[in-house]
Formats: C-alpha cells, sequence, structure tokens
C-alpha cells in the first residue's frame, strides 16, 4: 500500500520528535504501544460538527467576517462575549475542556457581580482566549469523544494530540495534516493559523516543540469552493463568527496580508471516511448544501 504524503511527512520528523521528548505537555502523550487506537465514526458525526458549529454562529447573530482590518460589532440584542446573554454560552465552551487556570471561578465571580450591580474587575470572558475551547466543545458536543479530539483551551495542544495520532495511528487517525498548499479544504476541516511574532512557516515545526505554548487559531470550514472558504470560529469579533477566507480557483487557501495570522497547516477531516465507513459519500468541495441562512456564493 503506498504510503500517503501526510504520513511520509510524519516520519520524516521523527527524528524532531525525539527532541521533543523532554517536553512536558498538559496532556502527555504515551507512546503508541501504552495508547488506544483512534475509533472510527460514523458520517453522522462530521455532519454534525459543522451543524453545531453553524447553529452556534447564528446563536450569536450570524456575524461574517470579511477579509480586511475592519472587525464587525456583534448585534445589540446578543451582544458580545461580555453581556450578561453570552455569559452561559462561553460558559459552555470552557466546561468541555480543562480548567486548570481558574477561568470559570473568576469569571462566575464577575458575573456574580454584575448581577448584584457591581462593576466587574474586567469584562466578563475578556480573559482568557475561548477560541479553542470553543472548537473543542464543537467536537464534543457533536459525539467526538476526548480519545479522538482532545481538546483544550489551548489549539496547538489539541493539535499535538492530533499530530501524534497521525504519526502513531495514520490508518484509523480521524484528523491528518496537510500543507496549506497541498490541499483545498473541505466542510468539516479544520484550518489553522500561528498568531505568534515568530510564526511556524510548516506544520512539521510543531512536531519539535510539542507540548510548549504557542498562540494559534483554528476555525471549522463550513463551505469552500472557488476563490473562498467559509470557516466558523470563537472569539473573534468577541464573538462565535464565520470568517470568509480568501482562496484561488482551486479552492486552496491563499496567504494573508502581511502581519495577519499566518496558515500553518490543513487539518482532514477523516469522520465517516474511515473503515467501515468509508464506502459512504464524502464531502466535496463546495458540499453539503449550506442550510438556509448560511452565506455563500
Amino acid at each position: 500500500m503506498r504510503t500517503p504524503p501526510w504520513c511520509r511527512a510524519v516520519l520524516a520528523a521523527l527524528p524532531a520528535l525525539a527532541l521533543a521528548a523532554c517536553a512536558t505537555p498538559p496532556a502527555p502523550v504515551a507512546p503508541r504501544a501504552l495508547r488506544e487506537a483512534p475509533l472510527s465514526y460514523p458520517p453522522s458525526a462530521r455532519e454534525r460538527v459543522i451543524r453545531f458549529a453553524l447553529e452556534e454562529w447564528r446563536e450569536w447573530g450570524s456575524i461574517v467576517v470579511e477579509p480586511g482590518p475592519r472587525l464587525p460589532t456583534p448585534p445589540a440584542a446578543i451582544g458580545p462575549e461580555g453581556s450578561i446573554p453570552s455569559f452561559p454560552r462561553v460558559l459552555a465552551y470552557w466546561r468541555a475542556v480543562e480548567d486548570e487556570g481558574g477561568a470559570i471561578a473568576r469569571n462566575r465571580a464577575r458575573y456574580a457581580g454584575v448581577l448584584s450591580g457591581f462593576a466587574p474587575d474586567r469584562g466578563l470572558w475578556s480573559e482568557p482566549a475561548w477560541s479553542a475551547a470553543f472548537i473543542s466543545w464543537v467536537m464534543r458536543s457533536a459525539g467526538v469523544d476526548r480519545r479522538e479530539f482532545p481538546g483544550s483551551a489551548s489549539h496547538a495542544f489539541y493539535l499535538d494530540g492530533l499530530l501524534a495520532d497521525a504519526r502513531d495511528f495514520p490508518a484509523t487517525a480521524p484528523f491528518v495534516p496537510h500543507d496549506v498548499a497541498a490541499r483545498a479544504p473541505v466542510p468539516g476541516d479544520l484550518v489553522c493559523a500561528d498568531r505568534s511574532r515568530r510564526p511556524l512557516v510548516d506544520w512539521r515545526q510543531r512536531l519539535a516543540e510539542a507540548g510548549q505554548f504557542r498562540p494559534m487559531h483554528c476555525d471549522i470550514v463550513v463551505r469552500s469552493g472557488p476563490f473562498s472558504v467559509e470557516a466558523v470560529g470563537g472569539n473573534i469579533a468577541d464573538a462565535v463568527t464565520l470568517s470568509r477566507l480568501a482562496a484561488d480557483a482551486g479552492g486552496y487557501l491563499l496567504p494573508r496580508a502581511p502581519g495577519a495570522p499566518s496558515w500553518v497547516v490543513v487539518m482532514e477531516n477523516r469522520l465517516g471516511s474511515l473503515p467501515p465507513f468509508d464506502t459512504a459519500p464524502r464531502f466535496e468541495t463546495g458540499s453539503p448544501p449550506p442550510p438556509d441562512g448560511v452565506p455563500g456564493s
């Protein structure tokens, strides 16, 4: 059987992985021999990931972010992350991950103060960033277990788990990495960017620093096609928003403007496409047809 390109890339990076063994991630990844292999999921799991992302986007007012420096404002009736109506939404996202930093306790105290008429020291959910918690909540709500998607408050840390599965279990890993120039994202995929001052040029560089924090951001693709990729993510414009991302005629992501977070990896979502479900129709670019209210070309 021919080894797929993404698998060859992971195997080629094994020497770098040996150097990363000294790092201690929040949830250390055990050697392959000690780990349970990931399970396959039916196509409904992938469909639910897309549906939950879109439903949350609608809950926040169907905000669309177009390419450019200006961010939209959440509808007044819903408000941004710091509004009282939004408090339980973000709280639910944080309940999907480990809260080692005490984010829930701090923001519950601020919320209690607001209800009592006192101004909090900071706005509700103004810290810490909750975009990774949102992605983790979507996966968990869709029925994807922690074994297959190791949810985290950090995009970098759940990516570490996904990359380890792609390395150790190439036949059954539910998510596998691709160079941005090598895969046109399709609905259900994750598109991930590096927000650091010294961004990664290639996702393989992450293998050598696994377990170390790095500011990143991932969105869930909900629609794609020529010249545009639409993806839902959290904590953009203080809300859950749908971003229209520039793409070429083949649907491949285009580089972002200087100063914007740079693309690092497209994580292929293989939920519903692995045995014994690999005979089911797979999503192609631009499908499935968007539900009512979803913008598209």
